[in-house]
């Protein structure tokens, strides 16, 4: 197939003709999503190891420099239904081609910028790039496989996102030392760069799926079914960040922990996220309730068992391995639960997630703070696992509604 054939959508006969044709054909395309997604999310983490060099260069604290990760994610609560619901009859390959361009075109500013208030300008673009390309992968990716692989190429698409949580920040951190933190990001945008060219050589022609408009976003979010999934992915992400996000004080409890013995746990939490997301796909074609279910659980379980139980090293490393385990499978879940739920609006479905997703981090990492500072790190991992287990219930009630 050209790059400039028409998919058909998923929702006709993997028997057709037109949809064997994607099965063949298409692979490549979603390969090329999954790039992008990881050279985004790879930019959006780099500043977390270059504050120290940014702040000394530009003489600022390292704790504002810190909010130039921060404006990415504030930025993507209304990125993604924004661009979903703004440019609703542009080709979908053009449109992804255009949020890689922006995530190109930010780096190179915050490389070349003077002054950190052009930085966070810089760094609020990237925040648009990745909120739209997350929210529009869904709807993309369902246009070029058929519908019962579709939890598999989600699974191929979120493998950026794990391996940017697993790669970008050590190797942000080597870089910086040996390039300097401009180099950097210099070649986070030569990154984006070959996506681009990826992208525009294996994606086709992808029209606009469902009905356009702003209209259309809040229609479907009113709908009693997704509200009530979106309810269970702020739980279930929130309580995620609610203890991720004081990994390091909680993990400080641990008796005998070492630098090195402390590396190996995070490295442990990033392998166990990518075989979460590895199974994930399968698991979301076959058996979608069973996962829907058990993901969020594993969360719940590691996060609260790390809490109680958590202080010996053994049962710390198992215990942050179903925690990774369980949250590396929440992306392609919650991707394809929305797609079977709103099928016909499977962009403006990929807007929602993106903006619950970003609401999650923003209030768990708050809550956990409060929870950290009034009671203890325990305290927050135990309100992560609760409010985990609560999304877990909520999604199985709605899939069920």
């Amino acid at each position: 197939m050209s790059s400039t054939d028409t998919l058909s959508t998923p929702t006709q006969s993997a028997t057709t003709s037109p949809a064997a044709t994607v099965r063949r054909a298409a692979w490549p395309a979603v390969v090329s999503l999954g790039l992008g997604i990881f050279t985004l999310v790879a930019s959006e983490f780099l500043p977390a190891s270059l504050l120290s060099p940014i702040a000394a260069e530009l003489g600022i604290t390292e704790g504002v420099a810190g909010q130039l990760v921060t404006a990415t994610s504030i930025i993507g609560i209304i990125g993604g239904p924004l661009v979903v619901s703004s440019l609703p009859r542009l080709d979908r390959r053009w449109l992804m081609a255009g949020l890689t361009t922006l995530a190109i075109a930010s780096n190179v500013l915050v490389a070349i910028a003077p002054a950190f208030g052009l930085m966070l300008a810089a760094r609020l673009l990237l925040g648009i790039a990745i909120s739209g390309f997350w929210a529009m992968s869904l709807a993309v990716t369902a246009q070029l496989v058929p519908a019962d692989r579709l939890g598999r190429a989600m699974t191929v698409v979120n493998t950026g996102v794990s391996l940017a949580t697993i790669a970008a920040v050590p190797a942000g951190a080597y870089l910086g030392e040996l390039l300097g933190w401009r180099a950097v990001f210099l070649l986070a945008a030569g990154a984006g760069v070959v996506t681009l060219a990826a992208q525009l050589v294996t994606l086709p022609s992808v029209p606009p799926s469902g009905a356009p408009g702003f209209r259309t976003l809040l229609q479907t979010a009113r709908t009693p079914v997704v509200a009530l999934g979106i309810l269970a992915i702020v739980l279930i992400a929130g309580g995620h960040f609610m203890g991720f996000t004081y990994l390091r004080p909680a993990f400080e409890t641990i008796d005998g922990l070492t630098p090195e013995l402390l590396a190996i746990l995070l490295m442990v939490f990033g392998v166990a996220s990518f075989v979460g997301n590895a199974v994930a796909g399968p698991l979301a074609d076959r058996r979608l309730p069973v996962l829907v279910i058990a993901a969020p659980v594993a969360i719940g379980a590691g996060t609260v068992l790390l809490a109680l139980v958590g202080s010996g090293l053994v049962v710390a490393f198992v215990t942050v391995f179903v925690w990774g385990l369980g949250f590396g499978a929440v992306p392609t879940m919650v991707q394809t639960w929305m797609a079977h739920v709103a099928p016909q609006r499977l962009e403006s479905a990929g807007g929602l997630v993106v903006a619950a997703f970003q609401v999650a981090i923003t209030i768990g990492a708050a809550v956990g703070g409060l929870l950290v500072d009034s009671v203890g790190v325990q305290a927050a991992l135990v309100g992560g696992g609760i409010a985990a287990a609560l999304g877990a219930v909520a999604l199985s009630s709605a899939r069920a509604r």
